[in-house]
């Protein structure tokens, strides 16, 4: 059975594509249940939220920067990668924005951000159900991460590092201004976020799920999206666990 591959447009992912195909038609993998993915972090999660309903497993080649969710291409060790290739299932958060006019839901794998629109700080209040997490936050936003996504943007403002089995979600502030200490809040993955605009009119903010935005938000509802899961292979070298862990550790010595 032929192997389906998503390449993405550029020409690097293209040429190793071109390469991929060359040594699969000399040896097919046995498996049928894989979908080859030949691009970026970016370009994985696109991928991902685009095949939701797919019960195959994604196993991501990189061609793009970092790399952080995908894995290395070897020409002498892709097929023997391919056939001993690990597993690990995470689900996304869903993002619900309410406006005026709108209701608008979009899936996050990696994080939902909530960003100032204008140069003035957000004035928001998070609530976990019906009990506050903060009740006035004033700062650039706040940042809700899953555990997959606690070593991107999460990390880079200072969120914590979550392990992919904590069964946690991570609050994170952007540039805290008031009260300046909160250094954020980590919750189970059964929360129900609600982030609220206090002050919409004069401080409007956006919400944006990986790399999808919704302007003018007044109302931002999160949680783990249990029914959506995505199964992703990592060569038993580099397994997402280990990365997530030498993230950690280079935390620590920091």
């Amino acid at each position: 059975m032929k192997t389906l591959i998503i390449c993405d447009k550029n020409i690097k992912s293209l040429n190793l594509k071109k390469k991929i195909l060359k040594i699969l038609a000399k040896d097919p993998l046995k498996k049928s249940n894989i979908i080859i993915v030949v691009g970026g972090d970016g370009f994985m999660l696109q991928t991902l939220k685009k095949n939701k309903t797919s019960k195959k497993s994604f196993y991501g080649i990189n061609s793009g920067n970092y790399g952080f969710l995908m894995n290395k291409y070897s020409s002498k060790f892709l097929l023997t990668n391919l056939s001993k290739a690990k597993s690990v299932t995470i689900s996304p958060l869903e993002m619900q924005v309410i406006s005026k006019k709108t209701v608008r839901k979009s899936l996050a794998i990696n994080e939902v951000s909530v960003l100032r629109q204008s140069r003035q700080a957000a004035n928001l209040s998070i609530k976990n159900k019906t009990k506050y997490v903060i009740k006035k936050l004033v700062s650039d936003g706040v940042l809700v991460s899953t555990p997959a996504g606690s070593t991107a943007y999460n990390l880079s403002v200072y969120g914590p590092i979550l392990s992919l089995n904590s069964k946690k979600i991570s609050i994170a502030p952007i540039s805290a201004f008031r009260p300046r200490r909160w250094s954020g809040k980590i919750v189970s993955e059964k929360s129900k976020i609600i982030i609220t605009n206090l002050n919409a009119r004069k401080r409007p903010v956006s919400a944006v799920a990986d790399n999808v935005e919704v302007r003018n938000a007044e109302k931002i509802v999160i949680k783990i999206q249990k029914k959506i899961k995505f199964n992703l292979l990592y060569d038993n070298n580099s397994s997402l666990q280990k990365k997530i862990k030498l993230e950690q550790l280079r935390k620590e010595i920091k």
